[in-house]
């Protein structure tokens, strides 16, 4: 975390003093919080207000707030990142059920991070780190905080699309691998 910036917040918008109204002064603060938070899907991923309201909030919502402090204070070095990974039962033990009763070794699953110059940062839950997925990474590209609902699953599936048009032998189809997909991540809500 001491790669990143740590500057004083702001009232410059709206999640800045949301952060502020629950004493928390600097980055480095605001960063903790959310790491702490619980992991969940918030009710509206479109109000980013909601991972406050809601007390939680998974890699989008948690990452897309970070990057929108950031923004409001003028720390636009701070990216907001869409990669995606495969996730497994070694970067991520609680899914490796679903992936074994499916006869998956993994399944490509979109994740938010930041990138500050060639650095990655993981706030999704407190003791995650960018090494459980970086050595698993396909691809990545930068994206804004309202890009991460519709065009983040958009990318997703696109990506889908093509993983499985070249692995024809995992024998799903799109929604077959969606549903798998939305098991995994409800095993890591548990």
């Amino acid at each position: 975390m001491n790669k990143l910036p740590n500057f004083d917040i702001k009232p410059n918008g709206e999640i800045s003093r949301e952060f502020l109204s629950r004493n928390m002064f600097t980055f480095y603060q605001a960063i903790e919080f959310i790491r702490n938070l619980s992991y969940g899907r918030n009710l509206n991923k479109e109000d980013l207000i909601t991972v406050f309201t809601d007390n939680k909030g998974t890699c989008s919502t948690k990452h897309a707030v970070l990057k929108q402090l950031a923004h409001e204070n003028h720390f636009n070095d701070i990216k907001l990142m869409l990669g995606v990974f495969k996730m497994n039962a070694k970067n991520t033990p609680k899914v490796a059920q679903t992936l074994t009763e499916n006869n998956l070794k993994y399944i490509p699953e979109a994740h938010n991070y930041l990138k500050y110059k060639s650095e990655f940062f993981d706030f999704t839950k407190p003791n995650v780190s960018s090494s459980d997925f970086l050595n698993d990474l396909f691809f990545e590209t930068e994206i804004q905080p309202n890009e991460i609902t519709r065009d983040k699953v958009q990318i997703h599936r696109s990506f889908l699309v093509n993983w499985l048009n070249e692995n024809s032998d995992i024998g799903y189809s799109l929604d077959e691998i969606w549903r798998i997909r939305e098991q995994c991540i409800q095993n890591l809500s548990e």
